[in-house]
């Protein structure tokens, strides 16, 4: 049996983090970076991406954007190969970037990751190493709570969630939060068109519905499939947010399963009564027009004017 990543004694435990200098309740914006799959320095995944200058690449660009980013959410995969050195260069890399912007770090396990080394790495957890023991957390960052499930089993590259997470996610979700729940796993519990990649989603998609029937889980975000997809569990709606490190071609010819170039990541911003899930394609682009915001909405008034 798989052990809780929260202590039964201490459930529900929610963290909170709240940015200072940051105006409370007016919108909330998160990131979620899933699939980085990054390995040590020197290292190409599949002899031919460099995932960790997809990552900086990703970074700065979050860094220099000047956009309000509340959490940054890695869905699972972190670590191709669950190298210890793979997670010390990541959080390396993210934890200067997330204090730049006062945004909380949240991460998933994946089923490409290594446990002990995700938990010691990562999370600091001095319990890391009990091979019982699963990454399932709560935290609340501005009133917006943020649960983590972890759907990986060793072994194993298909997801599932054992009765007593379910029991805990219940647990956690029987008491509503300020301004609803995100739920986090790294396999999605909806169908995919690509065949290999459904074969290795989360087998007990019916469990995590009665789980979450009747809460105030406003969305399930998901990656693991690398590629973008939307569906939804007894009317919740799921994220699939695209992968970090490579893409998977989701029109090949037939019988084919094929990797691609190409990688990006999701942006969440939750709304009074809803929210927007928006995939951001990376990849090099030439630009076909620069222009103010400002100006751009002063023409579109304008337009808008004289069709009145």
């Amino acid at each position: 049996m798989r052990g809780l990543g929260v202590e039964p004694a201490e459930r529900p435990q929610q963290a909170g983090v709240e940015p200072a200098e940051r105006p409370k309740g007016a919108g909330f914006t998160l990131v979620q970076l899933s699939d980085t799959h990054l390995r040590a320095e020197g290292e190409l995944v599949h002899g031919s991406v460099d995932t960790f200058a997809n990552l900086t690449c990703v970074l700065d660009m979050l860094a220099a954007s000047g956009q309000r980013i509340d959490a940054m959410i890695f869905s699972g995969d972190v670590a191709d190969d669950g190298d210890p050195a793979a997670y010390r260069r990541l959080r390396g890399a993210v934890d200067p970037v997330a204090e730049s912007l006062g945004a909380a770090t949240i991460y998933a396990m994946g089923n490409h990751d290594e446990r002990a080394a995700f938990g010691r790495e990562l999370l600091d957890d001095p319990r890391a190493s009990d091979p019982d023991r699963t990454f399932d957390s709560v935290q609340v960052v501005d009133g917006v709570r943020i649960v983590v499930l972890d759907s990986s089993t060793p072994g194993r590259h298909d997801g599932r969630i054992d009765p007593h997470q379910l029991l805990w996610l219940a647990e956690v979700l029987a008491v509503p939060s300020l301004r609803g729940t995100i739920l986090v796993l790294h396999h999605p519990p909806i169908s995919s068109p690509v065949v290999t990649v459904d074969y290795l989603r989360l087998q007990n998609p019916a469990d995590l519905e009665c789980a979450i029937a009747g809460s105030d889980v406003r969305v399930i975000v998901c990656g693991h499939a690398h590629h973008t997809a939307a569906g939804s569990v007894g009317g919740v709606p799921v994220w699939v947010g695209p992968a970090m490190s490579y893409r998977v071609d989701t029109f090949p010819p037939a019988g084919r399963h094929r990797g691609l170039s190409g990688f990006g990541f999701t942006r969440i911003d939750l709304l009074e009564s809803g929210f927007t899930a928006t995939a951001v394609e990376v990849a090099p682009a030439a630009t076909v027009y620069d222009e103010s915001r400002q100006s751009v909405l002063d023409k579109l008034a304008h337009l808008s004017h004289q069709a009145g």
